[in-house]
């Protein structure tokens, strides 16, 4: 169950974890529930709670080196990916854990197949890494956008048709699969979020000078295509969530109650790894013993 036996009842994977096989309408699925959180402070002693386990965890990764894991976030503009990587992630050590953005491709990563520029950043064993959007950007707003598809310089029969998005999700899929053959485990989170809720951040990164940078006239170009990612996003779920590689859909509307989720999720994801810290060989206690010796002369 959950990682803190007295919150258990409030964060449980289950209900946020898309099955393998689903068929989804993601109306069907609140971008708002009852908060985990009573207060403000509760809210801060949960998330401080929750980042220090993961911190004690992410070390004994690091040292049991046979497990990496990535996070990847998937969302609307305004969702909070940012917020929630920066919040959950603030107590891990930076030398075990990186965080990699993905924007529109650059002429030479269009040279090479969609799964090309992020593959090259996967994490190590004994690291956590973390794609502020990934390769699913391929499925997501390049159906949205199919003229996107020309700049890739594909064969013009692999240009056209739904066979296109299928065979991504093949080659998704399989690629998954195989990363956790290899040990590498991968959390999928699509942070749900009202339309209406982004309408009003984008008021809100207007009006508050701080948050100016955060906005561009192509947010609300984007913004107009909302039902058309929302279509997307349910084909590319419902094909791409399996057993070992699933993906969570987690409200995002209160942003606090968002990042408690995903803590939660990724700390019992962690646990389940059941690690441990190396044993030390006889020969190599022998060796430390004499080392001890020496730094008592």
């Amino acid at each position: 169950m959950g990682f803190l036996e007295e919150y258990e009842m409030e964060i449980k994977r289950k209900n946020f974890r898309v099955r393998e096989g689903s068929k989804i309408d993601l109306r069907n699925w609140p971008t708002n529930v009852t908060p985990v959180y009573k207060s403000k402070k509760h809210y801060q002693e949960l998330l401080a709670t929750h980042v220090k386990k993961l911190s004690e965890l992410q070390q004994l990764l690091y040292a049991s080196n046979h497990h990496a894991v990535l996070l990847i976030f998937q969302a609307m503009d305004a969702a909070g990916k940012d917020g929630a990587i920066k919040h959950v992630m603030s107590g891990v050590n930076p030398q075990g854990c990186q965080v990699f953005s993905f924007k529109h491709p650059s002429a030479a990563e269009l040279e090479h197949d969609f799964l090309w520029r992020t593959t090259r950043d996967l994490p190590e064993r004994g690291r956590i890494g973390i794609f502020n959007r990934s390769y699913y950007e391929e499925v997501l707003i390049v159906r949205v956008h199919p003229e996107e598809l020309r700049s890739e310089a594909l064969p013009d029969s692999r240009r056209t048709g739904k066979k296109v998005w299928r065979d991504r999700y093949r080659s998704i899929v399989d690629l998954e699969r195989h990363l956790y053959g290899n040990g590498t485990h991968i959390v999928k989170f699509y942070l749900h979020l009202s339309k209406e809720e982004q309408r009003m951040r984008f008021l809100d990164r207007i009006e508050e000078p701080d948050k100016n940078w955060k906005f561009s006239l192509a947010d609300i170009t984007e913004r107009q295509f909302w039902m058309r990612y929302m279509r997307a996003y349910e084909k590319c779920i419902g094909a791409t969530s399996t057993l070992d590689s699933p993906w969570y859909i987690v409200p995002a509307d209160d942003k606090k109650n968002a990042r408690l989720i995903v803590s939660g999720i990724l700390l019992d994801t962690l646990n389940e790894l059941k690690m441990t810290y190396p044993k030390s060989s006889d020969s190599r206690k022998r060796e430390l013993q004499v080392i001890r010796r020496k730094l008592h002369r």
